[in-house]
């Protein structure tokens, strides 16, 4: 078995690693292996369903992962197609199967792919499942080290395994979310670009099944190299879509209204359960911002509907507008290190409206324990035609409702993998008095450093800056939010020449 020496690391949302690398049929088994045993420990009943994105050799990656499920005894389908993530996490749901693996290495670059887990709940494995299943690989991997068995053999053979199609019932799902009638008064359009991902078709199909909105999509043909990017919504990768929503005038609309043109263009990630957003003029509209209209509005019409989740969940890396703005709302916040397995266990309880993270990732509490940059892109187009105000101008309302201004980036610094990051983790525990010229009022240390920042003569903190490593490859990622560019950018700046020092 090749690379056994070397275990395979499961970062804040499953494995992964470089195709032919360490990303092999070998290792994928392995982890097919281990995820076996860990359902038939819990004496799964249902199938379990397997899905792929628009990756090399995604659909072959999912029939080896079937063979191992069906050999260890269990039920496995794959899906028809390539699918969403948050199509198969529905899909698991509404299959009622045991749980689900989605071969996908999301935002990651196209040399990548990657090993998800469902919950037999339909969204994100939680801490536990995943500690479990990477306890159990180390297992299978010593025993076939060993001779023995490692493996358990398929003995039906591929050809066997059956298929699922979820895309009828998921847009039926989407259909009870959003009020259709109102989207369609509005005859609104949406660009999507689905960078050549998964989500590649799931938006217009689902367009043109309700007649509810219009959507033109760019990028929209699956493609392994992604068009030639990474498969992650953010300015750097979005440039044709800025591009297309700069102009002409009329493509540019400042109120929602008939024949005005896109509204907005939603871009979503590899395997489209993460969301950026393009607004008229080719502007970048972040993740915070999108996750503060989404739960302006869901706080307003949740409540009328009766819904009582009153829990708004953030990672540690999001913006601190969303604390006021569900303080605002009357709205408790509950704050977790990053990855979407720690927020999908607010969602599980029931006692969560909405949960973020920074890249993108959001999941709305009567919807599923999921992201979905799909659901999402079509309540954000909801949020804009119930406020009657274009995406831009609703968050400067939230600014100025809460007293916070954003501006927001992050830089991704390679470093050696030798115990840097580790090291200047430990050393920002006792941190520089000042940076950026900005001075250090405290330190937070949930995941990663966080350094809590006031400008000279202010007494409370009015930007933030963090120090995090990355659980899936050698970076240490710096996140910095401010109440302007000029700003953040200085402090950026400034982080990174402390970290090349060090």
């Amino acid at each position: 078995m090749e690379n056994e020496s070397v275990p395979l690391v499961f970062g804040t949302d499953g494995w992964r690693d470089v195709i032919a690398e360490r990303f092999t049929f070998d290792n994928l088994r392995l982890a097919a292996a281990a995820y076996a045993e860990h359902l038939l420990e819990r004496a799964a009943s249902g199938p379990v369903l397997v899905g792929y994105d628009t990756r090399f050799m995604g659909r072959q990656f999912a029939l080896a992962v079937a063979g191992v499920l069906r050999g260890a005894g269990l039920e496995a389908l794959v899906s028809a197609d390539y699918l969403p993530t948050p199509a198969l996490s529905f899909a698991v749901s509404h299959y009622g199967a045991s749980g689900g693996v989605m071969l996908t290495a999301s935002h990651n670059p196209p040399q990548y792919s990657g090993f998800k887990l469902k919950g037999s709940y339909g969204g994100t494995a939680t801490d536990d499942i995943y500690r479990d299943v990477a306890r159990r690989v180390a297992n299978v991997a010593a025993r076939g080290a060993a001779g023995g068995a490692a493996l358990p053999a398929d003995s039906t053979g591929q050809a066997a395994v059956g298929e699922f199609d979820v895309r009828e019932a998921y847009y039926a799902a989407l259909s009870r979310l959003v009020d259709l009638e109102l989207l369609r008064q509005a005859d609104a359009t949406l660009v999507h670009d689905p960078m050549g991902g998964a989500g590649a078709g799931w938006l217009k199909g689902f367009a043109n099944a309700t007649g509810a909105l219009k959507v033109e999509e760019t990028r929209g043909r699956p493609d392994p190299e992604f068009h030639g990017v990474n498969p992650e919504p953010i300015p750097a990768n979005l440039q044709p879509t800025s591009e297309l929503m700069t102009g002409p005038p009329d493509r540019s609309p400042v109120t929602p209204r008939p024949g005005s043109g896109p509204l907005f263009a939603v871009a979503t990630d590899g395997d489209a359960d993460r969301l950026g957003v393009v607004l008229p003029g080719g502007a970048y509209f972040n993740s915070h911002q999108i996750f503060a209209v989404l739960l302006d509005h869901l706080a307003r019409s949740d409540a009328a509907l009766g819904q009582d989740s009153r829990t708004v969940v953030k990672t540690f890396t999001v913006s601190r507008i969303i604390e006021r703005l569900a303080s605002d709302r009357g709205l408790a916040v509950e704050e977790t290190p990053v990855g979407f397995k720690h927020i999908v266990e607010a969602l599980l309880t029931g006692r969560a409206l909405i949960g973020g993270e920074e890249s993108g990732g959001i999941g709305v509490g009567r919807h599923l324990p999921e992201r979905d940059g799909i659901a999402n892109a079509l309540l954000l187009l909801e949020a804009v035609v119930t406020a009657g105000e274009p995406l831009a101008e609703i968050f400067a309302r939230l600014e100025r409702e809460t007293g916070w201004r954003h501006a927001y980036d992050r830089r991704d610094l390679v470093l050696q993998d030798d115990g840097t990051k580790e090291r200047l983790l430990e050393e920002l525990a006792d941190p520089p008095g000042t940076i950026g010229g900005w001075r250090v009022l405290s330190v937070e240390d949930r995941d990663g450093v966080k350094l809590n920042l006031a400008e000279e003569g202010e007494a409370s903190a009015t930007a933030w800056l963090l120090f995090r490593a990355s659980g899936t490859e050698p970076v240490l990622r710096l996140y910095c939010e401010a109440p302007d560019a000029a700003s953040v950018s200085r402090i950026l700046a400034a982080a990174e020449a402390f970290v090349l020092a060090a």
